[in-house]
């Protein structure tokens, strides 16, 4: 069983990722409304890929991958940011903080299922 955990603080689209994401068999989604909620549940289990916003209250996308980093054991998970803040420099941010792959939103939902499927080979 795989585990994913999303972060997202719009409750829309934190169930729309929900949804899509479980058409994948044997994973198990957990969600998170911001960084700090998400450290929490990453400090008290483990997490096979991570999707997570740039734009959240309390702690956002970039501060949370950074943190995510620096944990050995999360050094070769995947994180995929979703976010609707398209421009250059904040892909290539998050990419060189970590990030494995950024989608733009509105996210099709076949390009979601693609690419997590990629990282988590199901």
């Amino acid at each position: 069983m795989k585990k994913i955990l999303i972060v997202e603080d719009s409750s829309t689209m934190r169930n729309l990722l929900q949804f899509s994401l479980s058409r994948i068999k044997n994973v198990e989604i957990t969600a998170s409304v911001h960084g700090v909620d998400a450290l929490r549940k990453i400090s008290k289990s483990f997490f096979d890929l991570i999707i997570t916003d740039i734009n959240m209250p309390f702690m956002d996308g970039l501060k949370l991958i950074r943190s995510v980093k620096e944990k050995k054991e999360y050094s070769e998970v995947p994180i995929i940011i979703i976010t609707t803040r398209g421009q250059d420099e904040d892909r290539e941010r998050g990419l060189r903080l970590g990030a494995s792959a950024y989608l733009s939103k509105p996210v099709k939902t076949f390009e979601l299922l693609k690419v997590v499927r990629g990282f988590l080979d199901v």
